[in-house]
């Protein structure tokens, strides 16, 4: 046993000490060595991420490049059109290149007009799926610069340096012998996410608005999942974020209830689904799902400027188990508003609903922020007819708590909706500066249509502001972190729900209330 551990330690911090390596080689010996001068370094993600991106799926389908352009032949000799599911099938993959070229076949162009020419084929050959995350990094904007600057070649010799493998084989010596380990799809993604984080800590006050820190994603994963963590059978639950960034969120959130499930015996299947508009940070999510070998997950994501949330909901008739989202609070959403007839033509039934003897009872907020409709859209999103229900959990400003007078609609009636129906657990107040681009106060909450027994009718309010670990250097505006056993200390007031000083307990009721004009005689 004590030989296994050993083993199996040693393993552990090879893999990592390789890990690090090919990360540091692509951040340093590519980014700084072939891209300085020629963009400035908060730019040199428009390029790195794609190029990872496309260096990792040319190494996956090397070995199935014949049957692929085999396949592609007899197809288009039959005059089949429809060929995606008949050409993944030959590439055994969730998507294919069916461009004659690989990346090592151009490493040996002298023109650089030829090139540039060639690259651009080989990029016209990938599947529809790369293509969408091709088109939303918009890499092929950049290949111009790079041909003119002679850097082109220079990038794709550097990705094929035979000091890092980005392959899922292992590369091998002249003698045979194993040269470099193989590299899996797990440790792929987590290469692929690491470098993610760094450009993001460089760029940090323009990144913040799509990555969450992962210590408030794990936090927010265990509010989830830990009440319910007894209760979980083995089967297929279905989780969604409505605003997914780079999808972070439903990676940890997946990662959080696979544990939980392994740990009680139990085998569940997750699909993941989520929407964002940013198109480089759609892109990046579809991505990171492709490299870790989650090709129909990617397939799931949406997303793109036109492909707003709020104004064009990509999953309309779905219903999902369990949804986290960290949506943008302080952002007009007027156009959105325009797009959907204005408040007075508004006729989408996620924010039109009937409730309180009222067939047109308004979600709409102001179009000065939207924050609490992106929580409409995902409470219109439940499960009602399952053991389990739905859970959420979604961060906030300080704003969701108390804007909108009483009767005036927006605001007020959402949270007036949600108490009504007896859908909140539990608002837990964060730290101030917890995220990358605020400051200001920020509150996790908790909301479930199956409350247990002893929660019901109650709401808990927890102040966790003074749970912290403070950073040794700021990540823009973020300077201090959740450890492990502040996570844990939130979560056990959570889940204890008693009342202490930083848990307080309320009755639904303590929530409402009406405005009175009160006139005064003269």
């Amino acid at each position: 046993m004590v030989r296994w551990f050993i083993c199996h330690l040693l393993e552990s911090t090879m893999e990592q000490s390789q890990l690090n390596w090919i990360v540091n080689f692509i951040w340093g010996g590519i980014a700084d060595d072939v891209l300085r001068d020629l963009y400035v370094r908060g730019k040199y993600r428009d390029v790195i991420l794609p190029m990872t991106v496309i260096r990792r799926l040319d190494s996956v389908l090397e070995p199935t490049k014949q049957a692929v352009l085999e396949m592609k032949s007899t197809l288009d000799a039959a005059g089949i059109t429809n060929q995606d599911q008949a050409l993944r099938q030959a590439a055994g993959q969730a998507f294919y290149n069916t461009s004659k070229f690989t990346l090592r076949d151009l490493r040996a162009r002298s023109s650089q007009q030829q090139l540039k020419a060639d690259f651009e084929a080989y990029l016209d050959g990938f599947s529809p799926n790369v293509q969408d995350i091709l088109e939303n990094f918009e890499f092929r904007n950049q290949i111009p610069r790079l041909s003119k600057a002679d850097r082109l070649g220079t990038l794709i010799e550097k990705f094929l340096d035979p000091t890092i493998n980005l392959s899922p084989e292992p590369a091998h010596a002249a003698d045979g012998s194993v040269r470099l380990p193989a590299l899996d799809n797990h440790a792929m993604g987590t290469i692929f996410e690491e470098l993610i984080r760094r450009f993001n800590e460089e760029n940090n006050e323009e990144a913040g608005e799509h990555w969450t820190p992962r210590d408030a994603v794990r936090l927010m994963a265990r509010l989830v999942f830990l009440p319910i963590a007894d209760e979980i059978e083995s089967g297929t639950y279905l989780l969604y974020d409505g605003a997914c960034g780079t999808g972070g969120m439903l990676t940890v959130a997946d990662e959080t209830l696979m544990e939980i499930a392994r740990e009680h015996g139990k085998q569940v299947t997750t699909h993941l689904y989520g929407q964002e508009i940013n198109a480089e940070t759609y892109a990046i999510a579809k991505a990171d799902f492709l490299l870790k070998g989650d090709g129909d997950e990617a397939d799931n994501l949406v997303g793109g400027p036109e492909y707003s949330t709020l104004a064009n909901d990509a999953f309309p008739s779905h219903e999902f188990d369990f949804m986290l989202s960290n949506p943008p609070y302080g952002k007009s959403w007027k156009t959105d508003l325009e797009r959907m007839g204005g408040k007075s033509g508004m006729k989408d039934p996620r924010f039109i609903i009937e409730h309180a003897d009222d067939p047109e009872y308004s979600l709409v907020t102001r179009s000065s922020d939207g924050q609490m409709l992106f929580l409409a859209n995902m409470l219109s999103k439940m499960k009602h007819n399952t053991r389990l229900g739905s859970r959420i959990a979604e961060v906030h400003n300080g704003s969701s708590l108390f804007t909108g007078d009483a009767g005036q609609g927006g605001e007020s009636n959402i949270r007036r909706w949600i108490i009504e129906n007896d859908w909140l657990e539990a608002i837990v107040a964060l730290p101030l500066n917890m995220f990358y681009n605020t400051g200001i106060a920020t509150y996790i909450w908790v909301l479930s249509n199956r409350k247990p027994e002893h929660r019901r009718g109650k709401v808990q309010l927890i102040d966790a502001t003074q749970w912290y670990k403070p950073l040794r250097k700021n990540l823009g505006k973020k300077n201090c972190q959740f450890s492990e056993e502040d996570c844990q200390r939130i979560c056990d007031v959570f889940l204890a729900f008693e009342e202490t000083e930083q848990s307080k307990i309320f009755e639904n009721a303590a929530f409402g209330y009406w405005k009175v004009t009160v006139e005064r005689p003269p």
